[in-house]
């Protein structure tokens, strides 16, 4: 069975076809007796930037039908070693890679930040809210009941905290592109995040997503009344819409890409085909074997076996 080992960095230059041979040669996984890899035959994305490789398994060696776990060999063989040269390395059936539904999260994916913590930073709050946060997006605590316990100590801050997080969130590098590439190519675009509405619809209008999905925080009279209107998005909730849009789209899971950071993206990100931890917390890499840790969104494209002149943005 063919697969494609995608090799990919943000760092200009930093990767080659030299630096990738010399990964698989010092992985010692060339010539084995159930997977070759085409070190011969590494395809250009991005001029220093991504490449990929054919990785041949026979399914009728020691490990026949076991495809999933062979890619996971050699991850464990080729992982370490990339991620001390800043190289993401990612293991891809070499069919069917253009996917025709994205569903991405928001904080710490879409933007850098997280825009609730954001918003204690300026009420001066951080001291109790990001330790909880950072507990939460690492699987440690219940989502909504965290949720409930932050959202409770804003009660009487100014709603305006919600604008004032909006400004100061900066886009993260790649996010436009990623989305504005795949709907030139007839894919779909949702933004669903347990965040909060005032902030995604103003992003997911900048990126060019088709639609969003958040919480929306109570208000009364210009102030936070410290609670969240039920129901709450969680990470069942993501999932839920993922499966809403492929129902409406037609699509089946294997159409599906997804990209997200935390404990609650764990659920669409099992779901979809190619689901992503983008710069993951520890418990998310535990699970999802596919990574990008030094690579920007733009590297969910390169998975997808997009070369960079195929890239919209703007």
């Amino acid at each position: 069975m063919q697969q494609l080992a995608v090799f990919s960095t943000s760092a200009a230059g930093g990767v080659d076809e030299e630096t990738l041979t010399e990964l698989i040669r010092a992985a010692d996984i060339t010539g084995s007796d159930d997977t070759q890899l085409g070190n011969d035959t590494i395809t250009c994305l991005a001029n220093g930037i991504a490449y990929e490789t054919a990785i041949h398994i026979d399914t009728n060696g020691d490990t026949a039908g076991n495809t999933a776990g062979d890619a996971d060999t050699l991850l464990s063989a080729l992982r370490p070693m990339a991620d001390a040269a800043g190289i993401d390395v990612n293991i891809v059936p070499a069919g069917g890679r253009r996917k025709k539904l994205l569903i991405a999260d928001m904080d710490s994916t879409i933007i850098t930040s997280e825009s609730l913590d954001d918003m204690a930073v300026m009420a001066g709050l951080e001291d109790k809210v990001l330790p909880v946060t950072r507990r939460a997006m690492n699987g440690e605590l219940d989502f909504t009941a965290a949720l409930d316990e932050r959202i409770a100590l804003f009660a009487g801050q100014p709603a305006s905290l919600m604008t004032d997080a909006l400004a100061d969130a900066s886009m993260t590098a790649g996010a436009q592109t990623l989305v504005r590439t795949m709907q030139a190519n007839g894919a779909h675009c949702y933004l669903i995040s347990g965040g909060f509405t005032a902030i995604t619809g103003p992003i997911a209008a900048a990126c060019g997503f088709d639609g969003h999905h958040a919480n929306i925080l109570d208000v009364e009279d210009g102030k936070l009344t410290g609670t969240v209107a039920r129901p709450i998005l969680d990470g069942d909730a993501k999932l839920h819409f993922m499966k809403h849009y492929c129902a409406e789209l037609g699509l089946g899971r294997e159409q599906v890409a997804a990209v997200g950071d935390g404990s609650n993206d764990l659920a669409m990100l099992s779901h979809a085909s190619f689901g992503v931890a983008f710069h993951g917390k520890p418990s998310l890499r535990q699970t999802i074997s596919m990574q990008l840790n030094h690579t920007d969104l733009t590297g969910l494209l390169y998975i997808q076996g997009y070369r960079q002149q195929d890239f919209v943005s703007g």
